[in-house]
């Protein structure tokens, strides 16, 4: 009987790692993430199998969350095929290179630390270096395309279908045989959120025994998108009119290219002061490119921007700063918009200009995004008076916005919605999401729908 267990993204949100074992003996991996926030010293922890015996490894995104464990994978012994979307590889190739530059720095930085007092034999080495990312895109590849079957083995086949979350993001049906009884188990992978304006909206499936779902904002629905754009633009407004700046910290893929559009949008209707906006995140610029390459897959929205203006998302006032000196000379700079990385404000340029502005009243710090726990940024929309930045005590006295209506994820109505299409549906099974929201989730699925409803434990067994 072929068994389930999750290795991550169980009854968290991050590190998204699922082992499906069939009876024929063929170990297929969907995913293989990086632990954030509370969970992230779990990424040096072994893994709880060999990674030896996974054959297949399916990747249905490029976010951090992920994909940022596939280096570790491979340097622990996998040497199998992945299959994938081609912009999803050349996605997760930017998120991983940035890891794994990010990683080697701070090694260094602490192993200069640790010399001067003589402890540099206990530092603990990366958990992986660009040239363990180099060796797992040495390995074999098959891209995939949306709605067209693949072949993992006899009896065994995979389709990946939009998500809607972003650039080429997937839900992976895989059906199989087993005692001569066909089953189908669904993994959602991150569905995005219908009033996306950069991504389309998630593809429905017909059929799964066997259901996998994410979880994150299982327990709430999100703002509406007019609602949640006119926040935003009134604090954008606010905040210039009166001298200050705006700290929008951004993840690189999708939720960066969706507030470009938003500010573009703004720039033609002629609402927005004029002011600089700053693209200070290497890793989105790069992103934002890609984008550009794949526009097919991007909406109608994006694709109207590209045919007016032979681009998506620039306009006059857009400024990418991919040299750490560019980034510098943003500090003389007043009544500017900074988008910069992390998301979740754990590392990146980001913390630099809270330091130099975050203690300012007259600017604002908008989060457009999840904040995992135990982030920085969870700390800051939680309502911490002070922060510590580089070893440093400073204090929160900007403005702090908070609007979810941006999410790339689908909220509670949308998940469920999307179960209520299928024309045949079996186990639940949650995953992706926080317990205490995976609860409140659960009682809701429970109360729409008569299928059985189970929240994942990490490493559980689950026979399908």
């Amino acid at each position: 009987m072929a068994m389930m267990q999750s290795f991550g993204a169980a009854e968290v949100v991050t590190g998204s790692c699922h082992l499906l074992q069939l009876k024929s003996g063929l170990n297929i991996m969907v995913d293989c993430g990086m632990f954030q926030g509370k969970s992230e010293d779990k990424n040096a922890q072994k893994f709880g199998f060999d990674p030896k015996d996974v054959d297949i490894l399916l990747i249905t995104h490029a976010h951090l969350d992920h994909v940022g464990r596939i280096p570790k994978l491979v340097k622990e012994g996998f040497k199998g095929k992945i299959i994938t979307l081609r912009s999803t590889m050349d996605l997760a190739q930017v998120v991983l290179l940035d890891s794994a530059h990010l990683m080697e720095e701070e090694y260094r930085t602490h192993f200069r630390k640790a010399q001067r007092i003589g402890k540099e034999g206990k530092l603990k080495a990366p958990l992986y270096t660009v040239d363990d990312v180099d060796a797992a895109y040495d390995l074999p590849v098959e891209y995939a395309t949306y709605g067209k079957e693949i072949s993992l083995g006899k009896d065994v086949k995979a389709t990946f279908r939009d998500a809607g979350h972003i650039l080429d993001s997937a839900t992976i049906e895989i059906d199989f045989t087993e005692d001569e009884q066909p089953k189908t188990i669904v993994f959602s992978g991150d569905l995005g959120n219908h009033n996306d304006m950069v991504m389309p909206a998630p593809q429905k499936v017909k059929k799964a025994d066997t259901l996998y779902i994410e979880s994150t904002y299982g327990d709430r629905n999100h703002k509406g998108i007019k609602e949640s754009e006119a926040e935003f633009k009134e604090a954008i407004q606010n905040t210039l009119l009166s001298g200050g700046s705006v700290l929008i910290p951004s993840f690189a893929i999708e939720r960066t290219q969706e507030i470009l559009c938003i500010l573009k949008q703004m720039y033609d209707a002629g609402n927005l002061p004029k002011c600089k906006i700053f693209l200070d995140s290497p890793m989105a610029i790069r992103a934002t490119n890609l984008y550009n390459l794949y526009h097919d897959e991007l909406s109608k929205c994006c694709n109207d921007f590209l045919e007016r203006d032979g681009t998506i998302f620039e306009f006059p006032y857009v400024n990418y700063t991919l040299k750490p000196d560019e980034s510098k000379k943003i500090n003389e700079e007043d009544a500017c918009i900074i988008i910069a990385g992390s998301g979740m404000c754990t590392g990146g340029r980001i913390l630099h200009h809270f330091k130099n502005r975050i203690w300012n009243p007259k600017n604002s710090v908008i989060f457009v995004g999840f904040q995992a726990y135990g982030t920085l940024g969870r700390k800051i929309v939680e309502g911490a008076e002070f922060i510590k930045l580089y070893h440093e005590k400073v204090k929160v006295n900007a403005k702090i916005y908070t609007i979810n209506g941006f999410s790339a994820h689908a909220d509670q109505k949308e998940l469920i919605s999307w179960m209520e299409s299928f024309e045949e549906l079996g186990n639940v099974y949650l995953i992706h999401g926080e317990k205490d929201k995976q609860k409140i989730f659960k009682k809701a699925i429970k109360a729409a729908l008569p299928n059985k409803v189970h929240i994942v434990k990490e490493g559980e067994a689950i026979y399908i």
